[in-house]
């Protein structure tokens, strides 16, 4: 009998479970028992790995396409099935208005690499072949999930921000906040319910000398793309760190790049030390100089120049007049 594993600590659940209630990981399956994985001693810097698919139930993004247009080039018309590996949908090409079949890679198997290799390697074959009797591969590509609509966009960073706010009011920092550590649970009514997971690396911020000894002051623990400058320099951090690394979150959000260039995590690091964040209306002029306003306070090198509170944040991200409409609201945040 099939089993399913989760690939962050190798718990194993059975065959009819999908996520780990350890930490939100959508499980995989495993034919044979895996060992626990035991967490590693010391301090470590996290490289940043392209985020996988953790998405609340209901969120499978490959499993309902219908009606999407995907590469600007196809117009998705209906799923016609799907496997342990793939879903499978019937397209029109937009320019040509051909039919054509699209096979999307499950998102299980998007993260691992042999998958991937193993689907370009039969397309690449399968693109050589031109014959009647033989099913033609017209073109191989990556999709991405791309800038995040304002609105949605904006109402996830709002219950990010009663997260944390609910967090640092416990003096709970929580130093790894990353969109991986961000999940999104459909309710009923449809609405997405943003959870922020994964408090390994938290601290609190009281003066035990037992708690002191689980997180040592100058050691660097987090993602390096989304540290901030005080994080980096292994200063004490406060609330106001989260917010930075959640300003990184939306500005990806809602561009798909990080406000912050390098060719690798150690100078994308040294530029939040010495440089300016991008701009975000340059690479999405469409979105309001409010929001840009708001991100760029957020990303503010010194801590003092940021908003004192995650809900400051929260109001200056959905303010249409002085005082804000969030200040009004947050109690009504879970």
């Amino acid at each position: 009998m099939s089993e399913r594993r989760c690939p962050k600590c190798g718990a194993v659940y059975p065959a009819t479970a999908r996520f780990c209630p350890r930490d939100g990981n959508m499980l995989v399956e495993a034919q044979s028992k895996a060992p626990l994985a035991t967490p590693s001693g010391g301090g470590a810097t996290a490289v940043r790995t392209p985020p996988g698919p953790r998405r609340g139930p209901g969120l499978d993004r490959a499993a309902t396409l219908s009606g999407q247009t995907l590469d600007a080039r196809y117009q998705v018309t209906k799923k016609l099935g799907e496997g342990g590996m793939s879903y499978v949908y019937l397209a029109r090409e937009v320019a040509s208005g051909d039919e054509v079949a699209i096979k999307v890679l499950s998102p299980k198997l998007a993260t691992d690499r042999s998958s991937v290799e193993r689907l370009r390697r039969e397309a690449g074959l399968a693109m050589r072949l031109d014959h009647a009797n033989v099913c033609r591969i017209l073109r191989l590509g990556e999709s991405e999930d791309g800038p995040m609509e304002l609105t949605q966009g904006i109402d996830v960073l709002r219950q990010v921000c009663a997260g944390l706010h609910h967090a640092h009011e416990l003096q709970i920092v929580h130093r790894d906040l990353k969109p991986e550590n961000i999940m999104l649970v459909r309710e009923n009514g449809g609405r997405d319910r943003a959870v922020v997971m994964d408090f390994g690396l938290a601290k609190e911020r009281r003066a035990d000398p037992a708690i002191a000894k689980l997180t040592a002051t100058g050691i660097i623990l987090g993602t390096p793309e989304f540290m901030s400058p005080e994080q980096i320099r292994g200063r004490p951090l406060d609330g106001r760190s989260d917010i930075y690394a959640l300003g990184i979150v939306a500005f990806e959000m809602f561009t798909g790049k990080l406000p912050f260039q390098g060719r690798n995590a150690q100078e994308m690091m040294i530029a939040r030390l010495r440089d300016r964040p991008r701009q975000l209306r340059h690479l999405r002029p469409d979105l309001p100089a409010n929001l840009e306003k708001a991100l760029a306070r957020a990303l503010e090198s010194s801590p003092d120049a940021r908003y004192r509170t995650a809900l400051e944040f929260a109001d200056a991200l959905t303010a249409t007049h002085e005082g804000g409409l969030f200040s009004r609201i947050k109690e009504k945040l879970k």
